[in-house]
């Protein structure tokens, strides 16, 4: 499970390096997200760079990333994880900066003998009071 462990480190730390392409090599060819941005969701290209680098360009800098709580479950060529992870960032044009704790679970499949991450859901919750607002101020 070191492996995989070391795949999802290394995703948070090229992203906080800004390099989208370093980010998308722990990708197998089509990945499925569900991510923060819109739209819902679906499949992608799990190697295109373009996606990930125009995000990236909406920040002063590229966001620091922490993974925590990180679970991996595996079996055979087949793995899943989940993570508690934080994002700081100060968004393009801002002086303003934030920090967004969410939730994470990549599924992970060895393909050609590398741990590839295949399926990426990534969430906030949201109040249930009606307001249905992201509750972005929770930490773990």
């Amino acid at each position: 499970m070191q492996e995989i462990r070391d795949v999802i480190l290394a995703r948070a730390e090229r992203l906080q390096a800004g390099d989208a392409a370093g980010t998308q090599q722990h990708n197998a060819p089509e990945v499925v997200e569900y991510t923060l941005a819109p739209p819902l969701g679906g499949p992608a290209d799990g190697r295109d760079p373009k996606p990930l680098e125009a995000w990236l360009a909406g920040f002063e800098a590229p966001p620091r990333r922490e993974v925590t709580h990180l679970e991996i479950t595996a079996d055979g060529d087949v793995a899943f994880a989940t993570s508690i992870d934080s994002m700081s960032a100060t968004p393009k044009g801002s002086s303003e900066s934030f920090t967004l704790w969410y939730r994470v679970t990549l599924g992970l499949r060895r393909i050609d003998g590398r741990w590839l991450v295949t399926h990426r859901h990534e969430s906030v919750p949201f109040l249930m009071d009606g307001s249905f607002r992201a509750a972005i101020d929770l930490e773990p």
